[in-house]
């Protein structure tokens, strides 16, 4: 009689190093964007390239390795999942990072849990009064960061910024219950058929390299596709199977307090009260509403390449 193999559960070594990726590199890659921005890079063309490039070595990899191309109908799910999360998830992000902070930037995008909540409510997933708090707080929490903020200067980087969470969210909750290949292969296809369109789009939109980037902004840009996009996605997608998904879920308040620090130490960003107020009424939301759903169920699905920028 053959014996299953018992699997041992994850050293406390490995799941540290798994959260610093997640904490670290995610909530880096806000000001890896803000320096390829600056050094060069048009902001659709750098989104475009980077997930072109992850995505590619990340599929390439996994067809040698024997896992399955998507089928024709999951190809279809997978391209409207990089046109929701990618282009105008991170491509927002992209466009209003010319003008608003890496900070701001991670803050806004992290109001990406209290969207899906409330796309969940619309389709009929009643809230419970946790995340109905965390509805009400973090709405006001949003409302003060656009209207009270150092974000009404900039009426482009409001607009990306409100879009972004926006289109994070309907992506997230669209796609669940949608026949998809595995996590990894899925976002691999993702970042691959949303890499080309971004691209496109910056092409059609009159983006082009008018002169050779720095190399600071090239060293940014590789950081972003290989860091952020496949170590910084493959560290998430083990946490979600060898810890609790509370714990896995944290980036999603962690992330923004490591780019707002990250933004003040190596890019001079300066925060006024208004916009710190905000900042912490958006992350207690975040945190009353991922706890609530932690509760209700085991294990969230996931939906794309992590909620990174």
């Amino acid at each position: 009689m053959s014996v299953a193999p018992v699997s041992r559960p994850a050293s406390v070594l490995a799941i540290a190093l798994a959260l610093a990726a997640v904490y670290l590199v995610w909530g880096s890659t806000y000001l890896a964007i803000r320096f390829a921005l600056e050094g060069g890079y048009p902001p659709l063309l750098m989104a475009g390239g980077r997930f072109l490039v992850a995505g590619g070595l990340m599929y390439a990899a996994l067809r040698l390795r024997g896992v399955p191309a998507p089928s024709r109908t999951q190809w279809k799910t997978l391209v409207a999942m990089g046109v929701l999360l990618l282009g105008l998830g991170n491509g927002m992000v992209c466009i209003a990072e010319q003008s608003v902070s890496s900070g701001l930037a991670a803050v806004a995008v992290a109001s990406a849990p209290i969207w899906i909540a409330l796309f969940l409510a619309l389709r009929g997933d009643r809230p419970s009064r946790m995340e109905l708090f965390g509805l009400a707080v973090g709405f006001a929490g949003v409302l003060w960061l656009n209207a009270g903020s150092s974000l009404t200067a900039t009426p482009q980087g409001l607009v990306a910024l409100l879009v972004a969470p926006l289109a994070w969210a309907f992506g997230s909750v669209w796609s669940r219950g949608r026949d998809l290949p595995s996590p990894f292969m899925a976002a691999a296809a993702q970042m691959l058929a949303g890499g080309v369109l971004i691209l496109a789009a910056g092409f059609l939109l009159g983006e082009r390299l008018h002169a050779l980037p720095t190399l600071k902004a090239t060293l940014s840009l590789a950081y972003l596709a290989s860091f952020g996009s496949i170590i910084g996605f493959t560290a998430y997608i083990w946490l979600l199977h060898n810890v609790r998904p509370t714990l896995a879920g944290s980036y999603a308040y962690v992330n923004p307090a490591i780019a707002v620090l990250l933004g003040a130490w190596l890019a001079a960003e300066r925060f006024n009260a208004n916009d710190l107020g905000a900042m912490a009424v958006i992350l207690v939301a975040v945190v009353a509403i991922t706890l609530a759903r932690t509760r209700r169920a085991p294990r969230p699905a996931v939906a794309a390449a992590g909620d990174e920028a």
